[in-house]
């Protein structure tokens, strides 16, 4: 796991450390960034070009350096001011100085339209820090109070070991109940006093105090958006989010043996689109010192002379080695997990030689809850739990097959996709008309599942109803009515048509697939935050566009979740989906477009068009998907024994989470009759407990040096 962390200190307070007992603390292999007493360090295996930093003093040019440098050794004044962008950043070092100097007024979004995932941290003069988190939230940033100042992190778990905060076992419900809702959620994190920075926000800590501020806020509702320009600025996005990442690549020394860029070449288009993307962009040529070694003409080799080649153009002269162009393109590794036939996959990427296809053979050692059947501790601990630790092995297998860099699809459904409640907004701008696409869409899949009258009458009905009772109601109202449903244990189980799950979808707060399983407590605590939060104003944007921001974020978090879970030494897992550009230009798409029946297929399909690929069938992605809960259902059956061992005394149920006789009744259940939403319901409970469990039985202090009495964390509630 790689982070960043540092402090601002405010004016000595009674009671606090002096700064002097602040020196003495410090993160374990870190390297230093920025001294004094508003340090800043990078923690972890960053690569070198991972970590650029400008500083600009006056009446001097701004230095730009890369890599883990030596601090300046120059005394800070408050006229200085300092840079750090760690991540992959696709800005040059002029665009770098230009970024700083322009900050330097206070405009700080310029600092975010650089093609890449990255965190910036602005420090201006010397007792004034700011950090911006991304639009996705794949980013984050969190902070803390500590020492009469504020501590800052990119992860939550160095933080919590700091200042010794016990798990927040109300927020652990809220996760569990509601994981889309910001209304439970709020800004805390399974560390008590810990909090995160939201996305798009940026977090100034000035004289020691946290200030939050909206640093980039989406285009209002009513704001007209053409489809064609919006089309053009997404290819434009996405191009350059993949050129950056392609352009950029190199070996290393630990992926000896790997691909230099590997991509996901799953079922699909999303990431189809980026192996795609990517073939088209040449890498990098390679060092000749990266490629063989270089051996001087006419030196020794085990006692034998090596021969040179001679150029003609000088009596006796030798060539020089130079690095020599390959005659072919070099390929990347598209690995594809779960299929023993290839053809439906080399289906999205037809005609593309240089694409190296590797299929895996999934065996019981990639599916979901393998670890259980070993020791469910052994495993690595996330910043934050999630239901990637269940599947990580599987994700293991597939990123071990791809390149150093490897591109994937992830945020893809939640950047292009139109969420059911964005039909609502369609009724608050006064456009009913292009309801009917998509609810005739899904009547379509109703009837061909449920019969013609369900189709025909049923679905339409159920969701056009749903919409436009949620483009009416107040927010207050739809909070207190979700808190009332969580305390009376009223879920929905994610069953029934596709309409009817639609319809569920379209409110302002939905309990998750995990809910059903909680204690009567934890709801209850669930929906008092829901009440307290319906006392608050509401939201300026409508209940669709806000519901799928969230829906984004928590696909961001989910991601990150995977990439600290399943990511191999030296290697780098991407997301172009989730870049800021992305996202940008993603909002610009208007909603009837996104509603349309396989609007992400389209799109897409009009993204590779508009980058040169013209062969594609007009039908492109729309072929059928295999069935994405059958590992999930035989690792259930696999990993029965293992389960029942870890719930026989969960840790879950000493904090007073769950129903536990309710949950060991849905383990007992066969695989085969549980529900898609009882699956991820089940997902859930199980990566918490293995969290907690992982968290339990790790050491205190393991992140700092220098702490001071150390206290173990306890599950309080």
């Amino acid at each position: 796991m790689r982070w960043l962390t540092g402090w601002s200190t405010g004016a000595p307070r009674a009671g606090t450390p002096a700064h002097e007992v602040l020196a003495t603390v410090a993160p374990i292999a870190a390297r230093p960034l920025w001294t004094g007493p508003n340090p800043l360090w990078a923690v972890g295996d960053w690569r070198p070009e991972e970590i650029r930093l400008v500083s600009l003093r006056p009446g001097a040019p701004a230095a730009v350096s890369t890599g883990p440098n030596a601090p300046d050794p120059g005394e800070d004044t408050p006229a200085t001011s300092r840079l750090a962008v760690l991540g992959h950043c696709g800005a040059t070092d002029a665009e770098l100085a230009a970024g700083l100097a322009a900050a330097r007024g206070g405009a700080v979004r310029h600092l975010t339209a650089w093609p890449g995932s990255y965190t910036v941290v602005l420090r201006a003069g010397t007792s004034s820090t700011l950090l911006l988190t991304d639009l996705a939230g794949a980013q984050p940033v969190f902070h803390t109070p500590w020492a009469g100042g504020t501590a800052y992190a990119t992860a939550a778990l160095p933080l919590a070991d700091l200042v010794g905060a016990p798990l927040d076992t109300g927020h652990l419900a809220a996760r569990l109940a509601c994981p889309e809702s910001p209304e439970a959620l709020g800004t805390g994190t399974p560390y008590l006093g810990v909090q995160r920075v939201p996305p798009g926000h940026v977090l100034a800590i000035r004289g020691g105090r946290p200030y939050l501020d909206a640093y980039d806020e989406p285009p209002g509702a009513e704001q007209p958006r053409d489809e064609a320009p919006a089309i053009r600025e997404l290819t434009r996005a996405l191009l350059e989010s993949v050129r950056s990442r392609v352009r950029t690549t190199a070996p290393t020394a630990e992926a000896a043996g790997r691909a230099r860029l590997g991509v996901d070449l799953s079922y699909g288009t999303a990431s189809a689109t980026v192996a795609l993307l990517a073939a088209a962009v040449p890498l990098p040529p390679v060092p000749s010192t990266a490629a063989a070694p270089v051996v001087a003409a006419g030196a020794r080799i085990g006692g034998a002379r090596t021969a040179g080649a001679r150029t003609g153009a000088v009596k006796g002269s030798w060539a020089r080695a130079a690095a020599q162009e390959p005659s072919v393109p070099e390929q990347l590794a598209a690995v594809t997990l779960g299929e023993t036939e290839p053809p439906a996959t080399l289906a999205l990427a037809p005609d593309t030689p240089r694409l190296r296809h590797t299929v895996l053979d999934p065996g019981p050692d990639t599916l979901p809850y393998a670890g259980l059947r070993a020791d469910p501790q052994s495993g690595r601990l996330t910043d934050e739990p999630g239901p990637e630790l269940i599947a990580a092995a599987r994700a293991e297998a597939r990123f071990d097959a791809g390149g150093t860099d490897h591109l994937t699809g992830y945020g893809a459904r939640q950047v292009l996709d139109g969420h059911p409640a964005r039909l609502a907004d369609l009724i608050r701008a006064g456009r009913p008309r292009e309801l009917l696409p998509p609810v005739a869409a899904l009547a379509g899949a109703d009837r061909a599942a449920a019969g013609v009258l369900a189709g025909a009458l049923r679905t339409p009905l159920t969701v056009v109803r749903a919409a436009h009772r949620l483009s009416r109601v107040r927010y207050a109202e739809a909070l207190d009515e979700a808190a009332a449903k969580l305390t009376a244990r009223h879920v929905p189980d994610g069953g029934g048509t596709a309409g009817d799950r639609s319809a569920v979808d379209l409110a302002w707060c939905v309990p998750g697939p995990a809910a059903r399983w909680l204690s009567d407590e934890a709801l209850s605590s669930v929906a008092l935050r829901l009440r307290l939060a319906a006392r608050k104003p509401a939201p300026e944007e409508h209940p669709g566009a806000h519901r799928a921001r969230h829906a984004l974020y928590r696909q961001a978090r989910s991601y990150r979740t995977l990439v600290h879970a399943a990511e191999q030494p030296g290697q780098r897992l991407h997301a172009p989906f989730l870049d800021n550009q992305v996202v940008r230009a993603a909002r610009l798409l208007p909603d009837d477009v996104r509603l349309q029946p396989g609007a992400r297929h389209a799109l897409l399909h009009a993204v590779l068009t508009g980058a040169g690929r013209t062969d594609l069938p007009p039908d492109w992605g729309r072929g059928p998907r295999p069935d994405r809960t059958a590992p999930a259902r035989a690792g259930l059956r696999l990993a029965a024994d293992g389960l029942a061992e870890l719930f026989d005394a969960p840790l879950l149920a000493e904090a007073g989470l769950i129903d536990l006789p309710a949950v060991r009744a849905g383990l007992a259940r066969s695989a085969t009759t549980l529900s898609p939403a009882a699956l991820a319901g089940l997902a859930d409970l199980v990566s918490t407990e293995l969290w907690l469990r992982r968290l339990r039985a790790r050491r205190h202090g393991a992140c700092w040096t220098g702490l001071p009495h150390p206290r173990p964390p306890a599950l309080t509630s």
